[in-house]
């Protein structure tokens, strides 16, 4: 198979981008995320239809953040979104004439990452985001485990603090609540708070006060050395390296690639979450290691791995 598209379903834009079998973008359309549900649908067969002229494109994958069903048609849940049993597959291949593929944009990201980024040259690599939440995608053998329902690697809401802090999903205790981009600026500002005085780069960037600070904020603040920004990026890092050792007990994968915004960081969070990753690692001392690897794509990789898992069909 040759061209397909690939759809990106963000919070403000919707991208359809026309992609090769090596994982380029060849043309990309982007329209406003409308309000309702229906309208969403009705923007993405817009997309659709507008990046695909003037090229032979033979299908669509669509990345939807939410539970996708095994078949890889209907949304059983979208949380942010109200999409309930949403046959997405059907509307769209009704609408565009193509044969159509909805994923989990986590799953598409982390496909998109081992068939184009830093997973190539590897059969068996787990992909975290951390993001505004944290996802994250399984691929071992070369193929994607969507689980028997299709739900499967919901990383963010493993439970990793019994009674812990309250999640968005219902539940408390969640990972995301202590490794996501959420978490960074909770940190921050907590901080903040407890010692002013450490933290003035980092109040001078926002409003002065610790509940005007920002992710953007504490990203620049760290980057200029601010005590409280660094100590904040150690505490996410902390908690992301030990989750990633938890699921090296569970995967035993030869690579971990870490994306999403807080990821953008570099070493500054990468170092830190490969120390944590090694202090809870157990038998670490005695087993080989997998490596933590910064994502490559960036924010195409949900676009360019909806596209590749498109043309598997």
């Amino acid at each position: 198979m040759g061209l397909t598209i690939g759809v990106d379903i963000g919070g403000t834009k919707i991208a359809a981008g026309v992609v090769d079998e090596e994982g380029s973008i060849l043309d990309i359309h982007r329209v406003p995320t409308p309000q309702t549900a229906d309208g969403i649908v009705d923007a993405i067969c817009a997309a659709v239809s507008e990046a695909g002229k003037g090229h032979e494109v033979e299908a669509v994958g669509i990345g939807a953040a939410g539970y996708v069903d095994d078949k890889r048609a209907t949304v059983l849940f979208a949380p942010n979104i109200h999409w309930r049993h949403e046959p997405l597959k059907d509307k769209v291949e009704q609408r565009v004439g193509l044969p159509v593929v909805v994923e989990n944009d986590a799953n598409a990201a982390a496909w998109g990452e081992y068939r184009f980024g830093a997973g190539k040259g590897h059969d068996d690599v787990i992909c975290i985001t951390l993001g505004t939440g944290l996802g994250g995608g399984i691929i071992i053998g070369n193929k994607l485990r969507r689980g028997r329902f299709g739900v499967a690697a919901e990383f963010g809401h493993i439970r990793v603090v019994p009674d812990g802090l309250l999640c968005g999903c219902g539940s408390q205790g969640c990972w995301e609540q202590y490794a996501s981009g959420r978490a960074l600026v909770r940190y921050a500002r907590q901080r903040a708070n407890a010692t002013p005085e450490n933290a003035a780069i980092l109040l001078g960037l926002g409003d002065g006060t610790p509940d005007g600070i920002e992710g953007k904020h504490v990203s620049e603040a760290a980057r200029q050395g601010c005590p409280v920004a660094v100590d904040s990026f150690r505490e996410l890092a902390r908690w992301a390296g030990a989750g990633l050792a938890d699921l090296a007990s569970l995967f035993d994968p030869s690579a971990f690639i870490v994306g999403g915004g807080v990821s953008d960081e570099g070493e500054l969070v990468l170092g830190p979450i490969r120390k944590s990753f090694r202090r809870w690692l157990i038998g670490g001392q005695w087993r080989p290691h997998a490596q933590v690897l910064a994502a490559q794509l960036g924010g195409k990789a949900g676009l360019v791995g909806a596209a590749d898992l498109a043309r598997q069909g």
